[in-house]
C-alpha cells in the first residue's frame, strides 16, 4: 500500500465554483485579478495502485466534469492551500472514504482534503497576504505545506494530572488559578471546589476540574438567571408606576405560590408566569415529566387512515429555541450548522421527530467593505454569508423543512452574532416511555463519534470576548454531521425504539458528562469504550467533547441486545458506555483508573452562589412607534422604506433553506403566482403516516430598537407581534404556548441586571394578561466585546395548532375586495392594550373561518406602507388604499391589515382600500401610484448585493441547432404496456442511503397511490454491513415492480459532486444485474432530485443501461447561482413516452416544488438534439406567465441546458427529475397557484402494472 496525492480541477465550463471565488475576492477586497484556478487536493494513505485508479473519476472527480491528476506545477506559482485544523471534521475526506471502501470494502485507507487556489503570476506578496487574511479563518483552518505528504496528525494522548497543591491554595490564589487555568468559573466557585476536595481528603484530577467548570459555566447552570437580586430599584420615569406595578405583580405572584422562600432571580421570573397560570388551570396541556429535552405539550391530531376511516390520536408536540451565538461569530459555518444540529437533538432526545424549523439571526451592517471591518471581528457579510450556509446546509440534508427565516440588523450585533434555531417536532404519545433510571440499567451511546471539536464550547461560550478570541478559540467550535443526525432521526421514529427507551439524552455543552451525567444520580462511565474519531484523546477530552450528533439512552439491561440490533439496523453505532449505580456518584474510568469520582450533590450545587443588584434605568419619554423614514415626498418615502435593512426583501437568503421537504408545508415562504409576498409564520402539517390536516404553526416576535428604548415594552411587544402574526394566518391565538430567547450584555453593574429584569417583567405582565403561559427558553448572557453591547433581547416564539384548511396567506386575492386596518391603539404610556388587542384578534379568527376575511399580514417594522406593498407583490393586482401619511410608516404592533369580501362591522376595523383589477399592477397610495414590479425591485436590490436571488444563466440556448420545429418522437400507448401479469398493489422499494431524506415522503406517495412499499437502510458501519446490504438491496430488487432513488444528499454530496455514493452502488457488479433484470422484465425506476443525479452518473439516464458513462455524457451539476435554491418551479410536459407520463399531453403544465444545490442539467449538442428527437426530454422548465421553456432564472431555477428538468430513458421505463413531485398534497402549498399542484407520477406507475 502506498501514499498518493491527487488535485482535481474544474474543466472551464464547470468551473463556477472558481468564477465565485473570483468574484467575491475580487469585490470584497477591491482587487482586480483577471483570474484564478481553484483545485481540490486530496492525499490518500494506504491506497493500493489499482484502488486508485478505480476510485480516480468514480469517488474524487467526474469523467465529465474534472481532470483528475497525480501532479501540479507549481513551480514559480502564486497560490495559497489551505486546509482543516487537526481535529477539524472534514465531511469531504470521510464521503470520500465511504465511497473507496464501496469499491474495496475491506480498504483500510485515510484521506485528507484540502483547497488550492492558484493566484495570477504577478500577483503582489501584499495581495497573497490579504486574500490568506480573508479566506483562512484561524479558528478552524490552516495554510497547508504541499511540500509534505503526512498521514493524519496523532498527538500522544496527554496524560491528565492530578492538580497538585489545589485544595492548598490561599484566598489570593484563587482568582489568578482561575485565569491560569482559563477557566469560566470564578474565585468564589473555585473556593468552593477547594472546600469540597478538602473534606475528600484528595486534589482533584483535572478533569474533575474541568467537568465541574463545565457544570457551573453560565451555558450550563444559568449563572446569571441564578443569581439572587438582593435589592431592586425602578429609576424615576414617565413608567416607574407601570414597571413598579407589575413588580409587585410578580411578588404577590410568588406569595399567592409559595414560592417566597425560593430564590428570587432571573429565572424564577422567567419561569414564574407558567407556574402561575397551571395553578389557575390554564395550563393544563403541559406534559410533566423529569426529562426536559424540550417544551412539550399535549395535542389532538385528527387521521385519515388509508381505508379512509377519520380517527383522533394524542401526540406530544415538542418545541425548542437554541442559539449558538459565540461559535457562529467565531465560526460562522459550523457555530450556525451546530444551532441548528443541537436544537434538532432537544426535542429528538424527547423522542419526538423534527419536522420544523424557523431561524433567525441578527447582524451589523452587511455592506460595509470588508477593509472597514473592526480588528478582532470577521466581515460582518461574511458571517452572515457563512452562517447561512451553515444553517442551510445542515438543515437541508437532515432533511428539515425551514419554512421562515428572517436577519435582523442593528448595530450592536457587531459585538456579537446573533444566531435562533427554533425548531418543532411530534411524536404520538402512546410511543414515549419516560421512567426514571434504576440500578443496573445501562446507558447506550448512540450515533457519531468524538473527537476534540467542542472542547470547551460551554465554557467558551460563557466567556467575553476580545480581539484575540478569534485565534484561541477554534476547539470551542463543534463541527456538524447532518447525514449522521439523519440515521439517529429515523431510529428515534421506530416506536419499538423508543418504547425500549426510559430516559434520553442528547449531546450538548458538557459532552459525556452532562449528556451522560445527567441522565441520573448514580453513574459509572467508562470513558475508554467511547468510540473516537481519531487515536490521542485523554481522558478531559473525551469526558467534555460536544462532538455533535450522539445521543445517550437509558434502557434495562434486558433490552440492550433488542436496542443494538435496532441501531444496527439502522446504521447507528451504539457503544455501552455507562452503568446506572445506587451510589449518588459520577465516576468515569480510563480503563483501569478511575480519574472522576464526584458526589452528584456536590455538581448540582452549581458552585457559589451568586449576589447582585438592579436597577431598571428611566425609559425616555417619546412615542416609540413613530420612524423618521427618510424622503422629501411619499414616493421617495415608499422606496426608503421598502429598502429599510429590516423591511428588504430578502429572497436570495431564505430560498437556500429547503422549505418543503418532510411533505407538510401548508405556507411557502413567499407565494403568489410570482412568489414574492412573504410569510410572517411557519405552518407545517404534523409527520402522520396517514393523511391529516393537523398543523403546527410558529412565529417569533422582537425589534431591537423598541427594546433598546425600554426592554419592557420590547418584551411585551414580542408577544403581541407572535400573536399577530398567527391570528393574521388564520389561527386562534386562544391556546398559544411561547418559549422566550434572552439576549443581552455581560452583566457588569446595577443598570445592566436591570435591564434583563425589565424585559422579564414586560413578558411575565403579557403572560398573565393574555393566559398565554412561556414554558421553556434559553439565555445567553455575555452579548460584550470590550465596549460595544448586543441590544436588549426577549424574543418570543409562540406555537400553536391549528386546521391546514382554515390557514390564510398574506398575498391579495380577489379584485373587489376591501381593505381594512384592524387597529390596535396602544396605552398612555404605550403599552398593548390586551383587551382590545384579544377582541381585534378574535374578530379576526372568526371572519377567517367564515371565509370572508382572506389575507391578512400584522403590521412589523416597516408599518402599514411594508404590508400593503408586500401584500400586493404576490399576485400583481392593483390596489388602492388612503392613509394618514405620518402614520403610514410607523410601527403597527398588533395591528392586521385584512383583504375581505364583504363588509367588516367592527369598531377598530377602518376601511383604508380595495382590491383592483390588476390589469396595470399598480398599487395606489393617497392617490400617487406606483408601479408593483419597480417597488418589487426597489424591495429586494440592494439585499441582492450580498445575497443574490437571481443568476445569469451560462448556457443561452433553448432549442439544438437544427431542432426549432421539429418534433419529437411520439411512441404507441400500446408500447408502453406492461408485459406481465397484471399486479394490484405493486411493490415499490425505496433503498434509503447514507443521506437520503425523502424516504419518508416518497413512501407516503407510494401508499397513497396504492403500491406497497419496502424500504431497506444499506449500512456500510463495517465491511459485512456493506456486503450484507448489497444482498439485502439485490433481494429487494429482485423481488420489487418500482425502484425508486429518493432525494437526498447521499455522503453529503460529497467528496465534491452530487450521487456519487449512490453511484458507486448501482454500479456494484450484483446490483447492476438485478437493475438490469428488473429493466428486462418491464420494471420501473425513479429518480428525484440527488435520485436524478445518481441515475445520470451512473448512465441508467439517459442510456437504460449502467456502465455507459464517458466524457460526453450528461451530468448534473452546481446550479449557476452557487447555492441551494428551494422554490416552487413550473414545468412542461414535453414526451409522453413512459408509463411515468401516462394521461399527460404536451404542454400540460405543473407546479412542483424544487430544493436543490447541483440541480443543473449539463448536456452536450448532439446528445441534446437525440434527446429531444427521442422524445427523451420529459419536463422543461417554463416562465409561468409565458408558459414557454425559459433559461432565465428564477424560473429555470438552476441554468439547466434547454431547459431540461427531466429526462426519460430511450424505453421510457427510467425517469428522472429535479423537481420534488412527492412532496404534495392536498392542504400543502396553499399560497401558490392552485390548479398545477398535484403531478400524479405515482398515480400513472401504479396504474401501469395493473394494466389500466
Amino acid at each position: 500500500m502506498s501514499n498518493y496525492r491527487i488535485f482535481v480541477e474544474k474543466y472551464p465550463e464547470f468551473q463556477v465554483e472558481a468564477r465565485s471565488l473570483l468574484s467575491e475576492l475580487n469585490e470584497n477586497l477591491q482587487l482586480s485579478l483577471g483570474s484564478l484556478r481553484l483545485l481540490n487536493v486530496y492525499d490518500l494513505f494506504g491506497f493500493s495502485e489499482e484502488l486508485l485508479e478505480k476510485s480516480r473519476y468514480s469517488v474524487f472527480g467526474e469523467i465529465v466534469t474534472d481532470s483528475v491528476t497525480d501532479e501540479c506545477d507549481l513551480s514559480g506559482a502564486k497560490y495559497i492551500a489551505v486546509e482543516y485544523l487537526p481535529g477539524q471534521f472534514d465531511q469531504r475526506a470521510a464521503s470520500a472514504v465511504d465511497c473507496v471502501r464501496l469499491i474495496d470494502p475491506s480498504a483500510k485507507v485515510s484521506i485528507k482534503s484540502s483547497k488550492l487556489i492558484i493566484l495570477p503570476a504577478d500577483t503582489t506578496d501584499e495581495v497573497i497576504a490579504r486574500i490568506k487574511k480573508y479566506y483562512i479563518n484561524a479558528v478552524e483552518s490552516r495554510e497547508k505545506d504541499l511540500a509534505k505528504l503526512t498521514a493524519l496528525e496523532q498527538p500522544e494522548v496527554a496524560p491528565v494530572p492530578v492538580l497538585e497543591g489545589l485544595t492548598a491554595l490561599t484566598e489570593e490564589e484563587l482568582a489568578p488559578y482561575c485565569r491560569k487555568m482559563g477557566l469560566a468559573m470564578n474565585a468564589d466557585d473555585l473556593r468552593e471546589v477547594v472546600k469540597y476536595f478538602k473534606a475528600e481528603g484528595r486534589d482533584p484530577y483535572e478533569t474533575e476540574l474541568r467537568i465541574l467548570d463545565t457544570y457551573w459555566s453560565d451555558h450550563c447552570r444559568h449563572t446569571t438567571f441564578t443569581t439572587e437580586l438582593e435589592d431592586i430599584n425602578v429609576e424615576d420615569s414617565f413608567l416607574k408606576e407601570e414597571i413598579d406595578g407589575t413588580l409587585n405583580l410578580y411578588m404577590k405572584i410568588r406569595k399567592e405560590l409559595g414560592r417566597e422562600h425560593k430564590g428570587l432571580n432571573l429565572m424564577d421570573m422567567a419561569t414564574v408566569g407558567a407556574r402561575y397560570l397551571k395553578a389557575k388551570g390554564l395550563l393544563d396541556d403541559m406534559e410533566v415529566s423529569e426529562e426536559n429535552n424540550a417544551c412539550s405539550i399535549y395535542v389532538d391530531v385528527d387521521i385519515v387512515d388509508d381505508e379512509g376511516e377519520m380517527t383522533t390520536e394524542k401526540w406530544l408536540l415538542q418545541f425548542k429555541n437554541e442559539t449558538h451565538n459565540h461559535p457562529t461569530e467565531i465560526e460562522p459555518f459550523g457555530g450556525a450548522a451546530t444551532c441548528l444540529g443541537g436544537a434538532i437533538r432537544d426535542p429528538l432526545s424527547g423522542r419526538a421527530y423534527v419536522y420544523q424549523a424557523m431561524r433567525v439571526t441578527g447582524a451589523g451592517d452587511i455592506y460595509l467593505p470588508v477593509s472597514e471591518t473592526m480588528a478582532g471581528k470577521l466581515p460582518q457579510s461574511i458571517i452572515s454569508r457563512k452562517a447561512a450556509h451553515g444553517y442551510s446546509s445542515y438543515g437541508n440534508q437532515i432533511g428539515l423543512a425551514t419554512t421562515h427565516v428572517r436577519e435582523i440588523y442593528h448595530e450592536g450585533y457587531v459585538a456579537k452574532r446573533l444566531e435562533v434555531g427554533a425548531v418543532v417536532g411530534a411524536v404520538k404519545a402512546d410511543s414515549v416511555r419516560r421512567e426514571s433510571p434504576a440500578p443496573g440499567d445501562v446507558v447506550l451511546l448512540l450515533g457519531g463519534r468524538t473527537g476534540r471539536d467542542g472542547v470547551g464550547g460551554a465554557t467558551g461560550s460563557s466567556k467575553e470576548h476580545t480581539e484575540e478570541s478569534l485565534e484561541t478559540c477554534g476547539s470551542e467550535v463543534q463541527k456538524g454531521n447532518a447525514p449522521e443526525e439523519r440515521k439517529l432521526q429515523r431510529l428515534f421514529r421506530r416506536p419499538e425504539v423508543t418504547r425500549l427507551i426510559k430516559k434520553s439524552n442528547d449531546f450538548g455543552a458538557g459532552g459525556v458528562s452532562v449528556a451522560i451525567g445527567e441522565l441520573t444520580d448514580g453513574l459509572d462511565i467508562y470513558l475508554d469504550r467511547v468510540p473516537v474519531k481519531y487515536n490521542g484523546l485523554n481522558s478531559t477530552e473525551l469526558a467534555i467533547s460536544e462532538s455533535q450528533e450522539r445521543m445517550s439512552v437509558v434502557i434495562e439491561a434486558k433490552d440492550k441486545e433488542a436496542m443494538m440490533a435496532y441501531c444496527a439496523s439502522e446504521n447507528v453505532e451504539v457503544t455501552h458506555v455507562a452503568d446506572v449505580t445506587d451510589r449518588g456518584r459520577m465516576r468515569m474510568f480510563q480503563g483501569d483508573r478511575m480519574v472522576v469520582d464526584l458526589s452528584r450533590e456536590f455538581i448540582d450545587s452549581a458552585g457559589a452562589k451568586h449576589y447582585a443588584k438592579a436597577t431598571v434605568g428611566a425609559v425616555e419619554q417619546k412615542n416609540p412607534f413613530e420612524r423618521e423614514v427618510p424622503g422629501d415626498n411619499l414616493r421617495d418615502k415608499v422606496f426608503h422604506n421598502l429598502q429599510d435593512p429590516n423591511v428588504t426583501s430578502q429572497k436570495g437568503l431564505i430560498e437556500m433553506f429547503d422549505s418543503t421537504i418532510g411533505r407538510s408545508t401548508v405556507l411557502m415562504p413567499f407565494g403568489g403566482m410570482l412568489q414574492t409576498t412573504e410569510t410572517q409564520v411557519s405552518v407545517q402539517k404534523l409527520p402522520t403516516d396517514g393523511y391529516t390536516d393537523t398543523a403546527s404553526i410558529m412565529a417569533f416576535g422582537y425589534n431591537p430598537f423598541i427594546a433598546s428604548w425600554s426592554p419592557y415594552h420590547g418584551a411585551a411587544y414580542a408577544v403581541v407581534e407572535a400573536c399577530a402574526k398567527v391570528v393574521a394566518a388564520g389561527a386562534s391565538y386562544e391556546k398559544m404556548r411561547f418559549s422566550y430567547q434572552e439576549y443581552f450584555e455581560r452583566m457588569t453593574d446595577r443598570k445592566s441586571w436591570g435591564k434583563p429584569l425589565s424585559a422579564l417583567l414586560g413578558a411575565l405582565k403579557m403572560q398573565v394578561e393574555f393566559g398565554l403561559p412561556s414554558i421553556g427558553g434559553k439565555d445567553s448572557m455575555s452579548g460584550t466585546f470590550e465596549n460595544i453591547n448586543v441590544p436588549p433581547m426577549l424574543m418570543a416564539f409562540g406555537i400553536t395548532t391549528v386546521d391546514a384548511g382554515q390557514v390564510i396567506s398574506p398575498e391579495l386575492k380577489y379584485e373587489g375586495n376591501k381593505l381594512y386596518l384592524i387597529k390596535h391603539t396602544p396605552l398612555a404610556n404605550h403599552m398593548p392594550d390586551v383587551e382590545q388587542l384579544k377582541a381585534n384578534w378574535n374578530y379576526i379568527h372568526e371572519q377567517i373561518q367564515a371565509e370572508n376575511i382572506v389575507s391578512g399580514y400584522a403590521l412589523g417594522f416597516g408599518g402599514l406602507a411594508e404590508a400593503i406593498c408586500k401584500m400586493s407583490f404576490g399576485n400583481g393586482l392593483d390596489a388602492k388604499i388612503r392613509y394618514d401619511e405620518k402614520e403610514l410608516f410607523n410601527y403597527g404592533y398588533g395591528s392586521i391589515l385584512v383583504e375581505a369580501e364583504e363588509e367588516l362591522d367592527w369598531p377598530n376595523a377602518i376601511l383604508i382600500g380595495e382590491v383592483t383589477d390588476g390589469e396595470e399592477s399598480e398599487l395606489t397610495i393617497n392617490g400617487k401610484k406606483f408601479d408593483i414590479f419597480e417597488l418589487m425591485a426597489v424591495n429586494g436590490a440592494k439585499f441582492a448585493e450580498v445575497y443574490p436571488d437571481t443568476a445569469e444563466a451560462y448556457h443561452k440556448k433553448l432549442v439544438p441547432a437544427g431542432m426549432q420545429g421539429v418534433k419529437p418522437l411520439k411512441v404507441k400507448s400500446s408500447e408502453m404496456k406492461y408485459k406481465g401479469e397484471p399486479v394490484e398493489k405493486p411493490i415499490a422499494y425505496l433503498p434509503v442511503f447514507p443521506g437520503t431524506n425523502c424516504d419518508y415522503d416518497s413512501a407516503k406517495a407510494w401508499r397513497n397511490a396504492g403500491a406497497e412499499v419496502r424500504m431497506s437502510v444499506f449500512c456500510n458501519l463495517t465491511e459485512d454491513d456493506i456486503f450484507r446490504s448489497i444482498a439485502e438491496m439485490k433481494k429487494n430488487i429482485d423481488e420489487c415492480h418500482i425502484l425508486m432513488l429518493c432525494g437526498g444528499f447521499s455522503a453529503g454530496d460529497e467528496p465534491d459532486g452530487s450521487g456519487k455514493f449512490i453511484a458507486n452502488v448501482l454500479n456494484n457488479r450484483d446490483i447492476a444485474e438485478a437493475i438490469h433484470a428488473l429493466i428486462d422484465r418491464g420494471g420501473l425506476i425513479l429518480g428525484i432530485c440527488n435520485g436524478f443525479q445518481a441515475l445520470v452518473k451512473s448512465g441508467l439516464l439517459p442510456y437504460g443501461r449502467l456502465g455507459q458513462v464517458t466524457k460526453d455524457s450528461p451530468t448534473l451539476f452546481r446550479n449557476d447561482i452557487n447555492r441551494h435554491i428551494s422554490q416552487m418551479v413550473t414545468t412542461r410536459v414535453a414526451t409522453t413516452n413512459s408509463p411515468w407520463l401516462k394521461d399527460f399531453a404536451i404542454g400540460d403544465l405543473h407546479t412542483i416544488a424544487v430544493s436543490h444545490g447541483e440541480g443543473k442539467f449539463v448536456v452536450n449538442e448532439e446528445l441534446a438534439k437525440e434527446l429531444f428527437a427521442n422524445g427523451q426530454v420529459a419536463f422543461q422548465y417554463v416562465d409561468p406567465l409565458e408558459e414557454e421553456p425559459t433559461m432565465e432564472s428564477p424560473y429555470n431555477p438552476n441554468g439547466s441546458y434547454y431547459a431540461i428538468e427531466g429526462i426519460i430513458s430511450r424505453n421510457g421505463q427510467i425517469l428522472g427529475k429535479m423537481g420534488h413531485t412527492e412532496r404534495f398534497e392536498e392542504n400543502l402549498f396553499k399560497n401558490i397557484d392552485d390548479d398545477t399542484r398535484e403531478q400524479p407520477l405515482f398515480h400513472n406507475a401504479v396504474e401501469y402494472f395493473r394494466g389500466e
